[in-house]
């Protein structure tokens, strides 16, 4: 049986990719490359903006000279061509919130300094949840609906091979961020969804 393309949890429509495709970062071979590449900013609320701005001055020594000049010059953030709010790029493609360092034995890792200064418990806030969220990208539909889909990109072949080698579906992958942006209680729904599939055929159990 085939799986139906959309999904709906509670006001949420998935993609069935979601649910049947394996992911796990693998940041030994990408080395953080999703923050790096791209045209432009990772999509932050207004809210969060205010988070980031109070975050500044702990992370500020970790930002690069050039990031500092953009910050200083624009702020955290900006609007892009398609007129959504996103975080401040250096050269047209780094977000101003990258740093590299020494992972393990990775070297030249491009981390966020964000992410940094909460693991450090220096801050309440992580990092914007479109960050943690990807390789999910959501977008608001009309009628109070919100679309999730999977978001391909040649940079996470690797992050494929290795959920692959798990067996670990992109919603388990992302629990902790799906959790974050929809609640406990959306995610707990979103497991009755795919036991009720897996009963139904549509997915494997």
């Amino acid at each position: 049986m085939v799986i139906p393309p959309i999904i709906q949890v509670g006001n949420v429509l998935l993609s069935s990719e979601i649910l049947t495709e394996k992911f796990c970062c693998d940041l030994s071979a990408c080395k953080g490359e999703c923050c790096v590449e791209g045209d432009a900013g990772a999509p932050v609320t207004m809210e969060e903006i205010g988070e980031i701005e109070d975050c500044l001055d702990t992370v500020w020594q970790d930002l690069s000279a050039s990031a500092q000049a953009v910050i200083d010059k624009q702020g955290v953030a900006y609007t892009d061509q398609e007129g959504d709010l996103v975080t401040s790029i250096v050269r047209g493609k780094d977000c101003v919130f990258t740093y590299y360092d020494t992972l393990g034995e990775v070297s030249d890792c491009c981390l966020c300094a964000l992410e940094k200064a909460y693991r450090a418990g220096k801050t309440r806030f992580c990092k914007p949840v479109s960050c943690a969220l990807y390789p999910i990208r959501a977008k608001r539909l009309g009628n109070d609906l919100i679309g999730l889909n999977y978001n391909r990109w040649d940079v996470c072949k690797a992050a494929i091979e290795k959920g692959k080698a798990l067996d670990l579906p992109l919603y388990q992958f992302l629990k902790e961020p799906l959790i974050r942006r929809f609640g406990e209680a959306w995610y707990a729904e979103l497991l009755d969804t795919v036991r009720e599939l897996k009963a139904q055929g549509f997915l494997n159990a």
